[in-house]
């Protein structure tokens, strides 16, 4: 770490609209449009064409490289198109369409029941790796990777990121109260795949009823869940761990260097979907809100669902957006369209008013260094900003730590001369990237 790990910031949680919410299922959309990159890694191979009559469940685009995730048919129904289409977070991507047919009818041949607790770890490895399924906090990195660390890097613990710290969001929060068994047996299969006896499911205390739950869910085997403090960025990965634990993953590093994995809480009830029904990752729980929706809602989504038919399940818009948000307001990528779809990593689909946006004119770094005092990773974010301004890339990640920014947005949160300091960190991670791929050529 370039500086001390210190806490973030204590934003107004906005959950009040959706936390007490039963999770609804959203109606079939007329069309799902799958891109074939909704991880991090390689995009998946198209396995389809225009024309061609697929169902539930089946695999429609294979993964490419190592680092990769299978996609599936979302619903039943015909390939209407392979093309490039909006995305909510490349701009654009080749995307498979599938046109609804109504029937909703499931592949043959899929495995509805298993026998996990005679699995062996490689056998539930690969279950997870054939079904696609990635990080649904919002990383996407696929799991069946994060769960095979190098030998030469002991695991002792698991922790289940429950701390859902980012306003608004609040589908992990319900699917803690409605979907507790699923969740449980996925964290049991996570533990024999790691082979650690420690597991710690970290809840934010603003979520006590679920602390609740969870605790007496897990109370025979006698894993812990700890009530965390709610404090934003309380969700990251290595902000969990320092308060769980008070371990802190060095600079350039990943939890496994400490003997950590970090899974999200509803990872887990999709590995146990996975694992013991045989169902690939086709749907997510995602949260509609924001001062823009006419009813906040959680909802049960197939995944290539268009935004703007999530958005009408919720009644509609009361008034166009002043923006639009898939995930949270912090971490959340500003969207153009309501035609981009629900992807794997999609927790939330906000979309706020002129009065709910803190926007304005940007002005000059004052020097006031409240960025310094907020920022988590004990970076300086007025210095990056003002070198990613001046192109000096180089100077940003050598001298500063560019990397170790996580782009939680308590900066940009705090900074009286609402400078968009993220966006610049973001656009110097892009320019690093694109210089590095070509120097790579």
């Amino acid at each position: 770490m370039f500086g001390k790990m210190k806490w973030g910031i204590h934003p107004d949680t906005h959950k009040a609209p959706t936390e007490g919410k039963a999770i609804e299922s959203h109606e079939l959309p007329g069309k799902v449009i799958l891109p074939v990159r909704q991880h991090i890694g390689a995009p998946c191979v198209p396995l389809v064409k225009k024309g061609d009559k697929v169902k539930k469940g089946q695999l429609i685009a294979s993964a490419s490289g190592p680092v990769s995730s299978n996609v599936h048919a979302t619903i039943s129904g015909t390939v209407v198109d392979v093309s490039d289409q909006p995305h909510p977070s490349l701009g654009k991507c080749l995307a498979i369409i599938i046109e609804n047919d109504g029937l909703d009818e499931w592949e043959e041949g899929l495995i509805t029941e298993r026998q996990w607790e005679k699995l062996s770890k490689e056998e539930m490895l690969e279950i997870i790796k054939n079904a696609g399924i990635v990080g649904l906090g919002g990383a996407t990195f696929p799991v069946h990777i994060k769960l095979n660390p190098p030998k030469d890097n002991p695991i002792d613990t698991l922790i289940i990121n429950a701390a859902e710290c980012e306003p608004f969001l609040t589908a992990d929060h319900r699917i803690m109260l409605e979907n507790t068994e699923r969740i449980v047996t996925g964290i049991l299969m996570i533990q024999k795949i790691l082979g650690v006896d420690r597991v710690i499911v970290g809840i934010e205390d603003n979520k006590m009823n679920a602390v609740k739950t969870m605790s007496n869910a897990l109370t025979e085997q006698k894993l812990e869940v700890v009530a965390v403090p709610t404090r934003y960025p309380h969700g990251s990965e290595k902000m969990l761990i320092k308060t769980l634990l008070n371990r802190e993953v060095p600079s350039g590093k990943l939890p496994m260097s400490v003997g950590v994995v970090v899974q999200n809480v509803g990872t887990a009830m999709a590995i146990c979907d996975a694992v013991r029904n045989g169902i690939p990752l086709i749907e997510r729980i995602v949260t509609v809100s924001g001062s823009a929706i006419q009813e906040p809602k959680n909802l049960r989504l197939r995944i290539g669902t268009p935004f703007a038919a999530a958005i009408e399940q919720c009644g509609g818009l009361k008034s166009a957006p002043e923006k639009l948000i898939m995930g949270g307001p912090f971490m959340g990528m500003t969207q153009y369209t309501t035609e981009v779809p629900i992807i794997k990593g999609t927790n939330g689909i906000l979309a706020f008013t002129e009065e709910e946006i803190n926007d304005g004119p940007e002005s000059p770094c004052i020097r006031c260094g409240r960025c310094l005092e907020g920022c988590p990773m004990g970076l300086n974010p007025s210095m990056l900003s003002i070198l990613a301004q001046k192109g000096l890339i180089d100077e940003a990640i050598n001298e500063y730590h560019l990397l170790d920014c996580m782009e939680c947005g308590c900066c940009s949160f705090i900074c009286p001369a609402k400078r968009k300091i993220v966006h610049y960190i973001r656009y110097a991670k892009k320019m690093s990237a694109l210089s590095a791929q070509k120097g790579g050529k």
